[in-house]
């Protein structure tokens, strides 16, 4: 657990190896809540090595002090990423029209 939203990671390992590398995160919203968006890859056995880019969106929140995870969105492909900003593109160009 974090202290500062700065601090979380997604980054797993476990008999030294990186199951979960981080390779970005971009912090949506801080406060109580924060809500951050992670690029990452996990650890594929059979090929010995990391797959390809992932992503999820996670929230947390601060409890005593401490960042605590609460929920989390996995997005299952590049091509659900793909509609996912198209779709929230479409929305956000209507909301300026009005």
């Amino acid at each position: 657990m974090a202290s500062d939203v700065n601090e979380i990671t997604i980054n797993y390992e476990e008999d030294g190896i990186l199951l979960v590398q981080e390779l970005d995160k971009e912090i949506l919203s801080k406060g109580a809540w924060a809500t951050i968006i992670f690029r990452f890859r996990q650890w594929d056995k059979k090929k010995e090595a990391h797959g390809p880019d992932q992503y999820t969106i996670r929230r947390y929140r601060k409890i005593s002090g401490q960042y605590v995870p609460q929920s989390k969105f996995n997005i299952s492909s590049p091509d659900q990423a793909g509609k996912i900003v198209q779709v929230l593109g479409r929305w956000l160009q209507t909301v300026d029209a009005d």
